[in-house]
């Protein structure tokens, strides 16, 4: 009975053990059967989806959807339109200046000067490739990836780096706490010398790249910009390292003559007191210093050179004046005895009023006639005038430069109309400049009633022979007008002639 018992559990368990495997058996190719369906299906849709994509993109000519610049999004535009768009876009982004801030300091710079520049054309070249570059599947990927995930493109950009750092430097001078370094300067012959105070300067080249960062990222459209700033010290008074650049040794004036050339004289300077006594002053703790100072001056001054140093007369010129008038014949030996002698370098300017100086009572000027508001009235140095026409003539036949030139209210005795010159101290001066290649000397004398006036230098193949004219070109009851012209000859032949000078003068 038990035996019969064991052999009906068995088969029983061997029975469901069948059906089991059976149903999993089953199970598991239902499951196949789902997941193979959704495949094919899955497979279809990528394959509508990639067909359709394919077709868009082969009949689409604008930009693919996702593309941004900046965060200026150009999806579907065309390229003109992008461009457009980024344009106006960047434009509306940059404003006319750039504030900057430091507490309660405020400063800007403007941004037409830092010559910005960002390339759309080639961003939006860039944007357009998107999807077009790569093979059918690629460009497909990349189309899918730009519309889930958004492409970004920052344009090319450029900016004049330079101009902004010299507009940071300019504005950390103008820090109302910036450094004062110590400094020394020249006054009424003392060495004034300051120790300076800290204070604050811009890290130049740190807030350069700041700024120029928020430039590139369009964030400076009302967002004023904090300067990045630097605590300094002013450095210690180095007393022996300015007197080294201070202190100098005169030098005599000399010529050589091969090659030929005129070496000015230069005057020293050195401390009035010694370098122990200077450091001694420093000793005590303030803001100033003063160190005398002393003029060193050459044996032998550039107007000192004899002439045979210039060995060619280049022009001369001559008026006439009234020797039985003292006082006037006076101021025309003071005014040509301050000139004779000068020596002009290449390149140098002549200044009447300058070398002259002013006609003082204590420089020995007297009173003479001169003319004041259209009235002939004794003045103080009255005549010199006719020293200045009589120079400026002398210039004109040099062929010189004429810098600065007036005429008189009324036509002068001693001169042609247009071919005077007239100055008043502090307010009309007489100018020419050297324009040779070697120095010129001007000798001049008073004497005998001839006023006389002679430029030296040295003849070159590119001179000149100056003719000199002038004529009345209308005359009305309380006016004459006048030009004068001046004509270069070269072997007799007119090279050309040019006006000089159209005046006006006051009837008598």
């Amino acid at each position: 009975m038990e035996i019969l018992k064991e052999k009906l559990e068995k088969q029983i368990n061997n029975q469901t053990n069948e059906l089991t495997i059976s149903n999993i058996t089953n199970s598991k190719f239902d499951i196949l059967k789902v997941f193979t369906i959704f495949s094919i299906l899955f497979i279809i849709v990528l394959t509508i989806i990639f067909s359709i994509i394919t077709i868009m993109n082969a009949n689409n000519k604008n930009i693919i959807n996702g593309i941004y610049v900046k965060n200026l999004n150009i999806s579907g535009l065309t390229k003109e339109q992008a461009k457009q768009k980024i344009s106006e876009y960047i434009n509306s982004s940059i404003p006319e200046e750039i504030k900057l801030v430091c507490q309660d300091f405020e400063t800007s710079i403007s941004t037409s000067q830092l010559e910005i520049k960002f390339d759309a054309d080639e961003a939006v070249e860039i944007a357009y490739k998107f999807g077009r570059t790569g093979n059918i599947f690629e460009n497909n990927y990349t189309i899918l990836e730009a519309l889930f995930s958004k492409i970004f493109i920052n344009p090319a950009f450029s900016i004049n780096k330079e101009q902004l750092i010299n507009s940071l430097k300019d504005i950390s001078n103008k820090l109302p706490n910036k450094l004062i370094d110590s400094n020394y300067y020249i006054e009424d012959n003392n060495l004034i010398l300051t120790s300076g105070s800290e204070g604050y300067s811009i890290k130049i080249e740190e807030c350069a790249n700041y700024i120029i960062d928020n430039i590139n990222n369009l964030t400076i459209l009302n967002n004023p910009l904090q300067l990045i700033l630097e605590k300094q010290y002013p450095s210690k008074i180095n007393i022996e390292k300015i007197y080294n650049e201070l202190h100098k040794n005169p030098i005599d004036a000399y010529y050589t003559q091969n090659p030929y050339k005129i070496h000015p004289s230069e005057n020293g300077l050195d401390f009035a007191i010694s370098i122990d006594e200077a450091k001694n002053l420093l000793n005590e703790e303030k803001e100033q210093y003063s160190i005398p100072l002393k003029v060193l001056y050459p044996n032998v001054t550039t107007n000192m050179i004899g002439t045979e140093a210039f060995p060619d007369l280049l022009s001369e010129f001559s008026t006439n004046y009234d020797a039985s008038n003292r006082n006037r014949t006076t101021n025309l030996i003071l005014a040509s005895n301050k000139i004779n002698g000068t020596v002009l370098m290449p390149g140098d300017t002549f200044s009447y009023n300058k070398v002259v100086g002013e006609r003082t009572i204590a420089a020995g000027y007297k009173e003479a006639p001169i003319y004041v508001n259209g009235k002939v009235e004794d003045g103080l140095g009255g005549g010199i005038c006719q020293i200045t026409t009589t120079l400026y003539n002398a210039a004109l036949y040099a062929n010189l430069d004429i810098i600065e030139r007036s005429n008189h209210q009324f036509i002068p005795s001693y001169s042609k109309a247009s071919l005077d010159a007239t100055v008043v101290y502090g307010a009309i001066d007489f100018k020419f400049k050297n324009n040779r290649d070697y120095p010129i000397k001007i000798i001049c004398f008073v004497s005998n009633g001839i006023a006389n006036f002679k430029i030296f230098g040295i003849k070159t193949e590119n001179d000149y022979e100056v003719q000199l004219s002038s004529k009345i070109t209308k005359t009305t009851s309380s006016y004459i007008y006048s030009e004068a012209y001046k004509t270069l000859k070269k072997n007799g032949n007119v090279i050309n002639t040019k006006i000089l000078s159209k005046d006006t003068y006051k009837r008598h």
